[in-house]
C-alpha cells in the first residue's frame, strides 16, 4: 500500500477508534432518581456506543483507500448497515433460542448449574458464530444479553438469577481490569516509544493536543446540535422532558473519556499479537495510550466536581416521588447493577401499573401490547397485567 494511502487509512481508523466512549465514571456520579432523563441518555449512549464503534471499525477496514470518495462513503455506510443488522439478528436469535429452551423445553429446570451453563454457552456460541461469519461479536452478544434479560431471566430460579448477575458483573470487571493493566504495562514499553515517529517532546505534545482537541470539538458538534433538535421536536412537552444546557454539558463531558474498547481496537488494527515493527503503527499505539490514560485520569477526576457544580444534589430527595411525570419515570434504565433484583422488579411493577392507569400511545406501548400477546407466552416473563 502506498504511503499516502496508508496515512489515509490510519486517519480513518484512528477516527473510528476514538469514536468509542466510556461513560461509566459519569454514571457513577449521576443520581438516576433526581435526573432520570439525563441518566437514561448517558446510560443509553454508553450501552450502544461501544458496539456501534466496533461495527463501524469493521466496516472501515474493508474499504479501498485508493478510491476514497463518495463511493467509498456509501460502501462504508452499506457495510455498516449490513454488519449492524445481521449481528443484531444473530444476537436476537440466540436470546430467543435460550428463552425458548428454558421455558418451552424445560431444559435445566430446577438445576442452577444447567440453567447458568446454558445461558453462558449460547451467549458464547453467538459470539463465535459472529466472528466466524465476520460480523460484530460484541453487538451480537449485547442483543443476546438484552433478550435473555427480558425473557430467559424469568424462566430460571432465583438462585440462578443471583448467581448469573454477579458472575457476569465479576467477569466484566476482571476483563476490563486486565485491559487497563495491559495499557499500564504497555505505557512503559520503551521500544514502542523509541520506534514512534514523534522525534521530539514538543512534536508529541502537539500531536496529542491536536487529537484531544478534535475529540472535544467533535463531541460538541455531535451533542449540542442533536440536543437542540430534540428540544425543538418536543417543544410542546413539559420542561422536565427537555434537555437543558447543563444536561447537554454533562452529556458532552461524559463522552470525552476513552476506555478499553479504544485500546482493544488500536491493538487490533496497528499490532500483530501486541507487537509492531512499523514506526507509524507504533505512533498510533502510543497516541491511543496517551489519550486513554489522560482522558481517564484527568477527565475522570474532574467529573464529580463538575457534576456537583452543574447539578447540585437535592439532599431532601430520598427517592422518586409518586408525582414524578410518567415520561420521566419510564426513562429509568432497566439494566442496572446498582440495585437488587427485588428493587428492580418492584420499580418495574410500579412503572407498568402507572402505564396501565395512564396509557401512553407510543412505540413502547405498542411493543408492550405485542410483547404481552405473542412473545411472553412463548418465551417467558410476566405480562404487564400480571404486574399491575
Amino acid at each position: 500500500m502506498p504511503y499516502h494511502q496508508f496515512i489515509k487509512f490510519n486517519v480513518i481508523g484512528i477516527g473510528t477508534i476514538f469514536s468509542s466512549t466510556d461513560t461509566v465514571c459519569t454514571l457513577q456520579v449521576l443520581h438516576q432518581d433526581e435526573t432520570p432523563l439525563l441518566y437514561s441518555l448517558v446510560f443509553g449512549e454508553g450501552v450502544v456506543n461501544d458496539a456501534t464503534s466496533v461495527v463501524l471499525f469493521n466496516a472501515v477496514r474493508k474499504i479501498n483507500v485508493s478510491t476514497l470518495g463518495g463511493k467509498a462513503a456509501l460502501t462504508i455506510f452499506s457495510d455498516f448497515l449490513y454488519l449492524f443488522f445481521t449481528s443484531t439478528l444473530l444476537g436476537v436469535t440466540a436470546g430467543l433460542l435460550t428463552s425458548y429452551i428454558l421455558r418451552g423445553l424445560g431444559f435445566g429446570r430446577h438445576s442452577s448449574v444447567r440453567e447458568i451453563s446454558l445461558m453462558i454457552l449460547i451467549a458464547y456460541l453467538s459470539y463465535i458464530l459472529a466472528e466466524l461469519f465476520e460480523l460484530s461479536g460484541i453487538l451480537t452478544v449485547f442483543f443476546a444479553g438484552v433478550l435473555m434479560s427480558h425473557y430467559a431471566w424469568h424462566n430460571i430460579t432465583e438462585s440462578s438469577r443471583i448467581t448469573t448477575k454477579h458472575t457476569f458483573a465479576a467477569m466484566s470487571f476482571i476483563a476490563e481490569t486486565f485491559i487497563f493493566l495491559y495499557v499500564g504495562m504497555d505505557a512503559f514499553d520503551y521500544e514502542k516509544w523509541k520506534m514512534s515517529t514523534l522525534s521530539s517532546f514538543w512534536t508529541s505534545v502537539g500531536i496529542y493536543g491536536t487529537v484531544l482537541m478534535l475529540i472535544l470539538v467533535g463531541r460538541a458538534a455531535f451533542v449540542f446540535p442533536l440536543s437542540a433538535i430534540a428540544n425543538f421536536k418536543h417543544r410542546g412537552r413539559p420542561v422536565s422532558s427537555k434537555i437543558t444546557v447543563k444536561h447537554q454539558v454533562v452529556i458532552w463531558w461524559a463522552g470525552l473519556m476513552r476506555g478499553a474498547v479504544s485500546v482493544a481496537l488500536a491493538f487490533k488494527q496497528f499490532t500483530l499479537s501486541g507487537v509492531t515493527l512499523d514506526p507509524i503503527n507504533a505512533t498510533m499505539i502510543t497516541t491511543t495510550t496517551v489519550i486513554v490514560l489522560f482522558s481517564t485520569m484527568v477527565f475522570g477526576f474532574l467529573t464529580k466536581p463538575l457534576i456537583r457544580y452543574l447539578l447540585p444534589s437535592n439532599t431532601s430527595n430520598n427517592g422518586p416521588s409518586r408525582t414524578t411525570s410518567l415520561k420521566e419515570d419510564m426513562t429509568l434504565p432497566l439494566l442496572s447493577f446498582d440495585e437488587s433484583a427485588s428493587e428492580n422488579i418492584s420499580r418495574a411493577k410500579e412503572n407498568i401499573s402507572m402505564l396501565m392507569e395512564r396509557p401512553v400511545y407510543t412505540i413502547h406501548s405498542y411493543w408492550r401490547r405485542f410483547d404481552d400477546a405473542y412473545m411472553r407466552p412463548i418465551f417467558g416473563g410476566p405480562r404487564s397485567s400480571d404486574l399491575a
